[in-house]
């Protein structure tokens, strides 16, 4: 049996899905299944035990590209993937993603049976020829994505993530550690403070002064993760610090960040995958929401502390916000409180 699971981005969204990814495996163990995802996300895919066959969407890079002088290129590559896309007539399609970019690739590929939510977003639902009725949308969406493959009497009592990693990248993160300064034992709190999403920030000044509160009161180390273009925002935090701290934005892959925040005490994150990430190598998180709402799309599992204002507006689910006080209303003092209870538990 042929199996494609449709989850492109992003990367909390491809984690979510993977509880769905281990449930279909169990009950079709000799299922050949295939994940079509973007590349952002594609490491924590293309090693997972689960998955037999990864296409890699590159779909950002070949627009630019079509807009530019290496637009032959990007038109060849866009070829190819087709042709692989389409290689392969599939038994089951499982549009998990829900919008128009994963109904091109669902109508785009060969399928027996082509599976999802109906009425999704941008008339996505159109490429489906199984349309399974719409789910709680307040419910979490792990959960959304187990109720999809329900509909093929798939038991999902078990919930696993299985993030793929090893002991190299658990070397290299403990390495990188040392370097910095860690000696074992030491508490780590790591902090990922960017997030896409201007609305989703709570701002340097209170990521600083929290940092230099831990540092003092636990003498843990801090230390801040995120991709090298989050570089600028974490020098700026630090240039607020007393404190000296790490700063790994950059250094890590997706593996190697989640080995990191394995051998982390306590994650601290804005609304976005490195929180997603955490939680599934059920590390401690304390997640910091303001536009988006927890209980579907927060930190999954025991031990986690989401923090948010009780203000009337949230969640808005909006980009943009002039004043942003959904953020703003959560004190140092409210995320200090919660880090240091996950300190003392450990």
């Amino acid at each position: 049996m042929d199996i494609l699971i449709v989850k492109l981005s992003s990367i909390g969204d491809v984690i979510h899905t993977m509880p769905a990814l281990n449930a279909l495996r169990a009950h079709f163990p000799d299922a050949r299944i295939t994940w079509l995802v973007e590349e952002a996300a594609s490491a924590l895919v293309a090693s997972h035990g689960a998955v037999d066959r990864v296409l890699i969407s590159k779909r950002r890079r070949w627009v630019k590209g079509l807009l530019g002088p290496s637009c032959p290129q990007s038109a060849k590559e866009i070829f190819r993937f087709v042709a692989e896309l389409r290689d392969t007539t599939y038994d089951l399609v499982i549009d998990f993603q829900g919008l128009m970019k994963s109904a091109v690739m669902v109508g785009l590929c060969r399928g027996k049976r082509k599976i999802g939510y109906n009425r999704t977003r941008e008339l996505s639902y159109l490429a489906l020829d199984e349309r399974i009725e719409p789910y709680d949308r307040n419910a979490h969406a792990i959960h959304r994505y187990l109720n999809l493959i329900r509909h093929l009497n798939v038991k999902t009592s078990e919930i696993a993530f299985e993030i793929p990693y090893g002991e190299k990248e658990v070397l290299r993160a403990k390495t990188m550690l040392r370097k910095g300064g860690w000696s074992h034992g030491q508490p780590i709190v790591a902090m990922n403070p960017v997030a896409r999403w201007e609305t989703k920030l709570w701002g340097a000044w209170n990521f600083a002064r929290l940092a230099d509160r831990l540092i003092a009161d636990s003498g843990c180390l801090v230390v801040f993760t995120g991709k090298g273009a989050d570089r600028k925002e974490i020098a700026k935090i630090r240039s607020m610090m007393n404190c000296g701290c790490m700063d790994l934005s950059g250094s890590t892959d997706l593996r190697q960040l989640a080995a990191l925040y394995e051998t982390s005490t306590c994650v601290v994150s804005t609304d976005t995958g490195p929180m997603h990430l955490a939680a599934a190598m059920e590390t401690p998180v304390v997640a910091l929401f303001g536009p988006t709402a927890p209980w579907r799309t927060g930190p999954f599992g025991e031990g986690h502390h989401a923090l948010r204002s009780d203000i009337s507006c949230s969640p808005c689910f909006k980009r943009k916000c002039d004043s942003v006080a959904c953020m703003r209303d959560i004190s140092v003092s409210q995320v200090f409180d919660s880090v240091a209870a996950i300190l003392k538990r450990s």
